[in-house]
């Protein structure tokens, strides 16, 4: 006799299981994105965020009530949440968790309606929602749940087939939704992660015995092939930018934030803006838009209490960045090392008013870091994203009163800023950098005389002024901006997407370079990878400097991986 109710120990295993699934398949969808590049990221900031509810799941046992364990999920995921996809996850479980926590046994009525509220707050976060994404996959399965629930379906078994066939359904359409994905050939890729949820969900409600260690490394990525080929949320977010300014910032309420403030704040952003999500959890408000003049968001958030974790920055000069992913085989794990080698206690420093944390990978660009004066260097990138937690500890070994953080790319600065939110007893600013060269640019302009507010202005300023390209190949073919791409073919690709492609390593980057500078440019900047050797590094130097006479040339050595060349035009 099949299941007919679900009670708080078997939604454990069920969130578990789901959350093993992901973990499971998220190579395959780091893999497939609308740019074939070698180190997708949806998957990975999926799989971030679950499991960082996932361990608190797992430590209340077999004894959590179903109010602990929808706290848990809640609470987990929103810390752990990471990318637009990982964010827009967090979401889902918080509304799904606000209708299941007053229950003990689940049954068909009471999982639609908490499938509705997901879809609810999910879009209620996302202020503009492009259909063709999670969201719309979501929103399937919850109508097809209020479908069978209408119906007065009492089977579980039944129930959760056809949701989940829904959602593969719906997941399936979405390249007739955005043009982006059908150009590709693609599916969602972040739809595609939250099928890969339900289905191990499902899978473990049906009895199936499921690894729960969630300390296991990761099964290699290879996917059922149901529904085809994936495409990350956050690209085709970018691919239309009307707006130049990326704003994000944490009201700390000073009074209530009642729905009719909202609505009249998010009414407001709306007026100035897009690409908004503003998510009010008790006392503090998280608040993101792109507008064309951040300080009338600012200025308007003032009056409802103070501001915190605020960063800006030039949307224009950043749309697709994959970088560096770590080799295959190889679990997830961060290092937080000490810029100099050993990682003494904070107390063993000496006390400053300022120090930097940088994320980044190569050895070369260590180095740079270092030579610059970092105080500590967290290793991590495109596919290696540092949790919170590793951020929380840097911070907690750097001993000044004032730490900048440089996360270096686009795919960090959340979980920075969320550290910046936990920070208490010190000063952490996050400096919004995208890209190594943007990275090394806030550094190289961080002035000891000046105030914090005052350098964290300069230093925005500056890391606008950059631009960032690089060389990596292709993991299959596509078409992308009118271009064919062929797998192992060389692709340069810019801050706005891809500039350029070809079977020549040399002329794809020095098209991609082409592409950057302009009359107001000034200097190149040129790290090469682990996988150039120094001659043909040397090689192109010689031709950027014959090109561009008029331009300095810089040529370093970044180790980074992936990446043959990373350059930026300033």
């Amino acid at each position: 006799m099949s299941l007919q109710q679900i009670d708080a120990k078997m939604l454990s295993k069920m969130f578990l299981a789901g959350a093993k699934n992901l973990e499971n398949k998220k190579e395959w969808i780091n893999e497939l994105n609308v740019f074939p590049v070698p180190d997708g990221d949806t998957g990975t900031n999926m799989t971030m965020t679950i499991m960082s509810a996932a361990k608190e799941v797992a430590a209340l046992g077999d004894n959590g009530t179903m109010d602990s364990l929808c706290k848990a999920i809640s609470s987990g995921s929103l810390r752990g949440a990471r990318g637009n996809s990982g964010v827009i996850l967090s979401q889902l479980f918080r509304g799904f968790t606000k209708v299941v926590k007053t229950y003990d046994v689940l049954d068909i009525p009471v999982l639609a309606e908490a499938l509705e509220k997901a879809v609810e707050t999910a879009y209620k976060a996302v202020m503009k929602p492009k259909e063709g994404t999670i969201l719309t996959v979501a929103r399937g399965a919850a109508e097809k749940a209020g479908q069978l629930a209408g119906d007065g379906c009492t089977d579980l078994e039944t129930f959760c087939r056809a949701v989940i066939e829904q959602a593969e359904y719906v997941l399936g359409q979405t390249p007739e939704m955005l043009p982006v994905l059908k150009q590709a050939g693609v599916v969602d890729s972040g739809g595609q992660g939250l099928v890969e949820v339900l289905h191990g969900a499902f899978d473990a409600f049906m009895g199936k015995e499921v690894d729960f260690d969630l300390n296991s490394a990761p099964a290699a990525g290879g996917g059922t092939g149901r529904t085809g080929r994936t495409s990350s949320y956050e690209a085709q977010a970018n691919a239309e930018i009307r707006f130049g300014y990326c704003t994000e910032f944490i009201i700390l309420l000073n009074k209530p934030f009642i729905k009719k403030t909202e609505m009249d704040f998010k009414a407001f952003l709306e007026s100035i803006g897009d690409s908004i999500v503003c998510v009010a959890d008790d006392d503090v408000v998280k608040v993101h838009v792109h507008t064309n003049d951040p300080g009338l968001a600012i200025q308007r958030a003032l009056k409802y209490g103070a501001l915190s974790n605020m960063k800006i920055d030039n949307m224009r000069l950043e749309h697709q960045e994959k970088l560096f992913k770590m080799s295959g085989g190889q679990t997830e794990e961060l290092s937080v090392e000490l810029a100099g080698g050993a990682v003494p206690a904070a107390p063993g420093m000496p006390h400053k008013e300022s120090g930097f944390i940088a994320v980044s990978v190569g050895d070369g660009v260590n180095e740079i870091f270092r030579s610059l004066g970092v105080d500590y260097i967290i290793e991590g990138g495109q596919t290696m994203n540092p949790s919170t937690a590793d951020i929380l500890d840097a911070v907690e070994k750097v001993n000044a009163d004032t730490v900048f953080i440089l996360p270096n790319n686009k795919n960090i600065i959340l979980a920075a800023n969320q550290a910046a939110e936990l920070t208490t007893e010190k000063n952490l600013v996050v400096i919004p950098t995208k890209t190594i060269p943007q990275g090394i640019a806030a550094v190289i302009n961080y002035v000891p005389e000046l105030t914090a507010d005052e350098n964290e202005e300069a230093m925005l300023e500056e890391i606008g002024k950059v631009r960032t390209g690089q060389v990596t190949y292709a993991v299959r073919d596509t078409v992308i901006d009118e271009k064919e791409i062929k797998k192992d073919d060389y692709m340069g690709i810019g801050d706005a997407g891809l500039l350029a492609v070809g079977q020549d390593i040399a002329r794809v980057t020095e098209e991609m370079v082409a592409a950057m500078v302009d009359d107001e440019s000034e200097l190149i900047s040129v790290y090469y990878g682990s996988d150039v050797n120094e001659t043909e590094a040397e090689a192109l130097r010689r031709s950027l400097e014959s090109a561009y006479p008029s331009l300095d040339i810089e040529l370093q050595f970044g180790g980074q991986p992936i990446y043959y060349y990373v350059i930026s035009v300033e």
